[in-house]
């Protein structure tokens, strides 16, 4: 206990002492954390323009662009204190700012080495790249009539059930989706699949698309390729409407190597927002590390954080790749035990941990609705606990081992040498009073060299087989089953919250592979492909229909909401699974060629049960077996572990 409670208290300490240093800071901790008020640029009532940044390392700095012919000397900032630099650019003669909107700026950086760099203010709000140009230019966002969201954020559910979403791929087209397109096309479907939250990637901009949004160049800018800023704020705007939250993937772990459009070497050192080398540099990522005990990033992550609950109305954020952020050696090549010595010692980051204590605490403090993330694969004890108890403050960890465990038995394992116990645990095995996603897969699952668990079941015959004018050959008809039957486990037994990729509700084929030099630049995986759904024909629909299905049922029994479930039966001859969770009971049945009848199950509650939900409809390409008019009633019998039992009719395989 002693190994455990003093690191976690130590770490309570360091935050309450942060806590004390904000709040003395200029303007306290509200001002400190909306910091992108001060810094960038800033129109003031008067229409002058105020420019402020931070570039310790700096010997001057300049501002030049459209507005000044791009003279690089004739608008010097002034340095204060702490490495700082301002400069104010009175209206024009007209009384309109100075810099006219959507034009151009730069910062010059003269080092003290007597070079002259071009940079990116760190906290540009929007940058856009020329189509013949590899850099990105900053851009002076600053419409007249700017986009007014008008819908309140939906309340924060007590099941969450997340669409995880690319704005780019979102479109059958070989091309790069709009902000309006999702709002148009995407918003819908994900409204008539019954899910509640968005989880939207590849947002805060990143100048190399095949990176999937995780090599960040501009942290405060939303990015460009997709559309303007107005378009995201109405797509926003309009999934509150539809009573959807929308939680952003946000990337405070690492950034992008860039220079001229990017971070590092603002200021012409190797450090500025980063540890110096080699402490600063991620060998696998090839990217920079954050320099979490530093008081100016604190102030420019934190206030990142608020910016896009505050501008563009975000409800949250999934922390991506925080492992890297926890240990000192990010996780390579290293292999968590669950033993506690790996998350207590000195290979933790204590400034990192730190950090994420913090930004929950004043998430949680500013926006008490909002929800939080954590993307860590090392199983950290506390990373979903309150930070007043020492944890981290998260509401949700990712359950990471489940898809991993799915993938694997689909490509080692015969249908009759799954391991039904293993599965079990794998989909059982959490801390109590930590909230888990269950995802039986992500992108991450779908990326190239990968693919999708439709394409790890079906394969080459979802080019030819998949339609209702064809028979219905032995792989497809396992591969529907298997598809619905391992996403429905996985809601009600993984976690107490749910994830699904785009386009894998209804058996996406193939893989995902953003254009790059090494398939010339072919966008042919960089796409969802909605229209097969849309096709009469074809059998994705039918697992469409069952994905929504499966969420209107958990909307209304609320089994993500209710406490772990109570395994009955894990039956390894069998392959049978039975469990209950939220007055609901789960029957599986995975054995590759046997029905069972009259088989007994247990539950708690007794009374009269009714089918609500069968993966063998028609309607959901199954075959119909069970019929649904039956009632179920229950004897007084304890079995397994439970009150009562029954014995319905059949369990089909």
């Amino acid at each position: 206990r002693h190994s455990i409670c003093s690191p976690i208290f130590y770490r309570y300490e360091l935050l309450q002492k942060q806590l004390f240093q904000l709040e003395e800071a200029e303007g306290g901790i509200d001002l400190f954390t909306r910091s992108y008020r001060i810094f960038g640029v800033q129109r003031r009532p008067d229409n002058s323009l105020f420019f402020k940044e931070w570039a310790p390392a700096a010997e001057a700095l300049f501002l030049t662009g459209d507005f000044n012919g791009w003279d690089k000397f004739s608008h010097p900032y002034s340095k204060t204190e702490f490495g700082k630099w301002e400069l104010i650019l009175p209206p024009k003669y007209d009384k309109s700012p100075a810099v006219d909107h959507n034009t151009k700026l730069k910062v010059v950086v003269h080092t003290k080495e007597g070079q002259r760099l071009y940079r990116i203010s760190p906290w540009a709000k929007y940058v856009t790249r020329e189509e013949k140009s590899v850099i990105y230019d900053w851009i002076h966002w600053d419409p007249p009539q700017p986009y007014i969201q008008i819908h309140p954020r939906p309340k924060k559910p007590t099941s969450l059930r997340i669409y995880e979403a690319h704005v780019g791929i979102a479109s059958p087209e070989g091309k790069i989706a709009s902000y309006t397109n999702f709002t148009i096309n995407v918003l819908p479907r994900i409204k008539d699949l019954g899910y509640n939250c968005i989880q939207l990637m590849a947002i805060m901009e990143h100048a190399y698309y095949a990176s999937f949004g995780y090599q960040i160049t501009s942290f405060f800018a939303a990015s460009s390729r997709y559309g303007t800023p107005d378009e995201l704020k109405q797509m926003i705007d309009v999934a509150h409407s539809m009573g959807i939250l929308v939680l952003l993937d946000v990337v405070h772990s690492h950034a992008s190597k860039n220079t001229e459009d990017g971070l590092n070497r603002f200021d012409g050192s190797d450090s500025c927002f980063f540890h110096s080398p080699p402490r600063g540099e991620h060998s696998q990522w090839g990217s920079r590390l954050f320099n979490y005990s530093s008081w100016e990033v604190l102030r420019f992550l934190l206030s990142n954080l608020r910016w896009w609950m505050e501008e563009y109305c975000f409800d949250g954020f999934r922390f991506d790749g925080i492992t890297s952020m926890l240990y000192h050696h990010h996780g390579i090549g290293t292999v968590f035990t669950g033993d506690y010595s790996e998350y207590f010692g000195l290979q933790v980051d204590e400034d990192s941990v730190v950090y994420l204590m913090l930004a929950n605490h004043i998430l949680h403090t500013f926006y008490p609705d909002c929800i939080t993330v954590a993307e860590d694969v090392s199983g950290m004890p506390a990373v979903c606990r309150g930070v007043q108890e020492g944890g981290l403050g998260f509401d949700y960890r990712l359950a990471m081992a489940i898809p991993d465990k799915w993938i694997q038995i689909l490509k080692e394992l015969k249908d009759e040498d799954w391991d039904i116990g293993n599965i079990v645990y794998t989909l059982t095995n959490r801390r109590y009073g930590e909230k888990c996603i269950a995802y039986a897969e992500s992108h991450d699952q779908a990326l190239v060299g990968d693919k999708t668990l439709a394409f790890w079941l079906m394969d080459k015959e979802m080019y030819t087989n998949m339609s209702f004018l064809s028979p219905m050959t032995p792989i497809i008809d396992r591969g529907l089953q298997l598809h619905k039957m391992i996403r429905l486990l996985t809601h009600g037994l993984g976690g107490e919250g749910y994830l699904n990729f785009m386009g894998n509700e209804f058996g996406h084929p193939e893989w995902l592979d953003f254009p790059r030099e090494g398939n010339n630049h072919s966008y042919h995986y960089a796409r969802r492909q909605f229209n097969l759904v849309d096709m009469d024909h074809l059998r994705y629909c039918q697992l469409y229909a069952f994905d929504r299905d499966m969420n209107r049922t958990e909307d209304k029994y609320g089994w993500l909401a209710a406490p772990p479930a109570f395994v009955s039966a894990k039956h390894e001859e069998d392959k049978v699974i039975v469990f209950d969770r939220a007055n609901v009971l789960f029957i599986f049945n995975f054995h590759h060629i046997k029905s069972f009848q009259d088989y007994r199950v247990a539950v708690e509650l007794p009374g009269k049960y009714k089918i609500k939900l069968d993966s063998d409809e028609f309607q959901y390409g199954g075959h119909g077996r069970l019929d649904h008019n039956t009632e179920f009633f229950t004897e007084a019998q304890p079995f397994n572990g439970r009150s009562n039992s029954m014995r319905p009719r059949a369990i089909v395989d």
